[in-house]
């Protein structure tokens, strides 16, 4: 038995045919214009294709008369459709032939075809020729080798089918949650409660038997417990997170789950602010409409003379300056390069990660805001709300390095910009450009320059399902191991599962010299052997992670904990009564549970 490559929607997988002997084997196919190319593989993998006369021949040969067996592939494009095409054997023949169509693969714009054929051993019936037709084909055997055993298509489709449907069984069990332990079906189940309109498919990722989900307090289990809040999107603002933090809560977000459609709206924003669109649009129906009394024939002249009054400028070869260069600033900063504009850009605390997908050849980084204001033409704001640190990032005194004309858009928050400075230099003249938000401002409230538009930076179904998705799936993972991603109060802390560990303690503490010792000790009195553990701390936050062996008694052994160590960040009776999102006390998913603190 010789295995040769099966090629089944563009992935390589092993299959065995009869082991039968061969010398030569040509495959020659009409020309077509839709046909890229055929190619085949020997045992050793060497393809040999050639094209003569506009048609594609591939030649199977062996270098000797050692059993054997093939494989061909005809790769062209979608729309490419098999014709008829001949197999012709050498001097030995060949016992079968079967071929069969494998479609396109999700996101391949190309059709594959494959044909396997399978030769006899020494002193073969002569066969002259098979003529394959369509893209399925029964082998077609002279009478001398009717009685021989043929390899049947239906065989080979069923194969097929069930190395897809095995295929696309594995897929699902890789997305789907893990399966429920004995640890993940004890207790009550886990409670969250949910504010505003929260997308569908993000609420689906929890599985019903184990997360009871509403947004009316008196659906839930009572006197539920806060073990995190999660903001679909990137802001915190409406968020305690500071009060949060001091009852060692962690607090999520959804960074980069909306960057796609908030870049698409500054990209709008851009045209608008260049182009006079909504000036145009408001004077044609204010004005025109108005003024010729719907007549279309006058109608028509006005618009056609007034497009005068709105001429615009060109965005391309302009200078772009983006604030902000995180996962929306970064997709802002490529499309604006695609438009043809110079980018230059200022983050004094960018990530690493974030770094690593700036196309830093082709823009430039600013070293202070004051740099980045002096060259700009635009000017777009991605950064978070932090009062003392981001509020009225722009002012009235960096605003006047910036270029009369410039043109501000801020789908960030409201507060960053000054709007009372704003205001001061358009009525002075030292600011022409205008200023597009998504967010009201009490001093530009009604001025022509300043084009307000409803909240839409998110406001799009991709962005809202996958705000929603990405939130229930940082919830479960920190309810059910413990694990912390894309938090705005605690640190990172990702600890993959230890082999053999039976059970897992997660524990927030203040940041405080000598803790961490105290608990090793306690559990260490305690018989308790740890498999594993991380400590990570931001701020007055510390977080730690053991991964241990079975415990008989966890629920003792957390009680036991609180009474003989100090430095928690709280207690669960302080969560209980402080806090008013509900979430439910978390059990991880190893075998023996141990709550979070």
């Amino acid at each position: 038995m010789i295995p040769f490559p099966f090629h089944l929607f563009g992935q390589r997988k092993p299959l065995t045919l009869p082991s039968l002997a061969s010398s030569n084997y040509n495959c020659f196919l009409p020309a077509s214009k839709n046909l890229e190319s055929i190619y085949n593989e020997d045992r050793d993998g060497t393809p040999h294709v050639k094209k003569h006369d506009g048609r594609f021949s591939s030649c199977l040969s062996t270098q000797n008369a050692a059993d054997r067996s093939a494989s061909l592939g005809i790769l062209g494009s979608r729309a490419f459709r098999p014709e008829p095409c001949r197999l012709e054997a050498g001097a030995q023949n060949f016992r079968s032939i079967s071929t069969w169509e494998l479609g396109a693969p999700d996101g391949c714009n190309h059709r594959r075809m494959h044909i396997s054929i399978s030769t006899l051993g020494p002193n073969p019936p002569q066969l002259s020729d098979a003529t394959l037709r369509g893209h399925r084909h029964a082998m077609r055997l002279p009478p001398a080798a009717a009685s021989l055993p043929e390899v049947s298509e239906i065989a080979l489709l069923e194969r097929a089918l069930e190395l897809v449907k095995n295929r696309i069984k594995a897929e699902k069990e890789a997305s789907a949650p893990p399966p429920a332990s004995v640890a993940m079906q004890c207790g009550k189940p886990f409670t969250i409660k949910t504010f505003n309109a929260i997308s569908p498919s993000g609420l689906e990722k929890f599985p019903k038997e184990r997360y009871a989900v509403s947004g009316k307090t008196e659906d839930l289990p009572d006197s539920p417990m806060v073990r995190c809040i999660v903001r679909c999107g990137a802001g915190v603002n409406n968020i305690p997170v500071s009060k949060m933090t001091e009852l060692g809560v962690p607090v999520f977000n959804t960074p980069g789950a909306n960057a796609n459609a908030v870049k698409e709206l500054v990209i709008a924003s851009l045209l608008l602010a260049s182009r006079g669109i909504m000036e145009g649009h408001r004077h044609v129906n204010d004005v025109i409409y108005k003024e010729e009394k719907m007549d279309y024939d006058a109608c028509a002249k006005r618009i056609e003379k007034d497009k005068a009054m709105f001429v615009g400028t060109e965005i391309e070869g302009k200078t772009l300056g983006v604030i902000g260069l995180g996962a929306i600033g970064g997709k802002v900063v490529n499309a604006a390069l695609d438009l043809g504009m110079k980018v230059v850009g200022f983050d004094p605390v960018l990530s690493l990660d974030a770094a690593w997908k700036l196309p830093g050849d082709r823009m430039n980084r600013c070293n202070t805001l004051d740099d980045l204001l002096k060259v700009s033409d635009y000017i777009t704001i991605h950064v978070p709300y932090i009062m003392g640190a981001t509020h009225h990032l722009l002012n009235g005194t960096n605003l006047l390095l910036c270029k009369p004309g410039v043109h501000l858009l801020n789908f960030a928050r409201g507060e960053i910009i000054d709007g009372e400075a704003v205001l001061d230099m358009y009525k002075r003249g030292t600011l022409k450009g205008k200023y597009i938000s998504d967010f009201a401002d009490e001093f530009l409230a009604g001025h022509p320059r300043h084009l307000v538009l409803p909240h839409l930076g998110a406001s799009t179904e991709e962005a809202e399902d996958n705000s929603a998705a990405m939130a229930a799936d940082t919830v479960r993972d920190f309810l059910q191991t413990g694990t912390i991603r894309n938090s705005v109060n605690f640190p990172q802390t990702v600890l993959p599962k230890a082999d053999g560990a039976g059970g897992r303690l997660c524990i927030v503490n203040k940041n405080q010299t000598g803790v961490l010792g105290q608990i090793t000790s306690f559990l260490g009195s305690k018989n308790v052997n740890i498999a594993q553990q991380i400590n990570t701390s931001r701020g007055d936050i510390a977080y730690t992670i053991f991964d241990f062996a079975e415990v008989a008694d966890p629920d003792s052994l957390q009680e036991e904990l609180a009474k003989a160590c100090q430095g928690w960040a709280s207690l669960p009776s302080q969560c209980q009564a402080s806090a008013k999102p509900s979430q439910a006390k978390p059990v991880p998913s190893q075998a023996k549970p141990v709550p979070s603190q």
